[in-house]
């Protein structure tokens, strides 16, 4: 039986501590912040990223380079013969493409799952393919299976302002200070590809009721089956607001006590785009072979 590393990025919000324990290995992504370069979790906290946004720095966000990757890629083979690397959803960032590109020239070694996942979503999707890996599947056949049911999982996230979004060109300026004006929390939907609008609504409390339903939407019709077998992995996430993700957990758990459960904060390329004080729900369908 092959001997298959599971590799992923940071955006899974899965730490380098938590990729020690897990046996799973985490690429750090790199942030420019007032024109120098981080790494998160490496050189660049969560607390130190936040202060940055709050003092208004310049921060953007990038892709490891191909010798990043290369450099990776041949420190696994060293110790195992096969690598599955997980990155974030090709919608949203270059990364999956030039991996793909780069993974030709391992002939057969490296394979890359484009499974359109982020954050919460992508990491049960490392958790999934370690427990495949310890099955006996080998590479080429867990990525068959984590694409084959990429589209078995949805995000909502609601935000506290509109400016992140404002200057990543998702809505005009004039959106941007009505929905100021008027206290607006959008909350926004990742079904795949690319994060897209999904309701607006004035109050935070308002937007926790919204994706609550939509949440219950979607177990009660897309994964209805799955969720009648209890057969659906839960989570929440955030970004920088701990005590507000903490009482949002527990209306979710109230709300579904007998689905398995997970909090995280959110990767910081998502918070680079939306800004502190986000809240999100997420769900994953247990995969078949599991």
């Amino acid at each position: 039986m092959s001997k298959t590393a599971i590799l992923t990025d940071s955006n899974s919000g899965i730490t380098q501590l938590m990729g020690k324990e897990l046996g799973v290995s985490v690429l750090p992504m790199p942030f420019f912040i007032n024109g120098a370069q981080f790494y998160e979790d490496i050189d660049l906290t969560q607390e130190e990223f936040y202060q940055k946004l709050k003092e208004d720095a310049d921060i953007s966000t990038s892709q490891p380079s191909i010798g990043e990757l290369q450099e990776r890629f041949d420190q696994l083979l060293k110790e195992y013969d096969e690598i599955v690397f997980i990155p974030m959803s090709s919608g949203l960032s270059s990364t999956c493409q030039t991996a793909t590109v780069l993974a030709e020239d391992y002939n057969g070694k490296v394979y890359v799952v484009n499974n359109q996942r982020i954050s919460v979503t992508q990491r049960q999707s490392v958790l999934d393919a370690k427990a495949l890996a310890e099955k006996g599947c080998d590479a080429k056949e867990i990525k068959e299976i984590l694409e084959r049911d990429k589209f078995q999982s949805s995000i909502y996230i609601t935000l506290d302002t509109l400016k992140y979004l404002k200057k990543g060109g998702r809505i005009t300026p004039a959106a941007a200070a009505i929905g100021t004006m008027l206290k607006l929390n959008p909350v926004l939907q990742i079904q795949g590809e690319k994060l897209d609008a999904f309701a607006k609504t004035r109050g935070k409390a308002s937007a926790k009721k919204i994706m609550l339903k939509a949440m219950e939407d979607d177990l009660n019709n897309r994964f209805k089956e799955a969720y009648k077998e209890n057969r659906v992995h839960i989570s929440v996430a955030y970004s920088g607001n701990p005590e507000e993700a903490a009482e949002w957990a527990a209306m979710v758990k109230e709300q579904y006590p007998q689905l398995d459960f997970n909090m995280d904060p959110l990767s910081l390329s998502v918070a680079c785009h939306i800004g502190h004080g986000a809240l999100a729900i997420a769900c994953s369908v247990y995969l078949p072979e599991l």
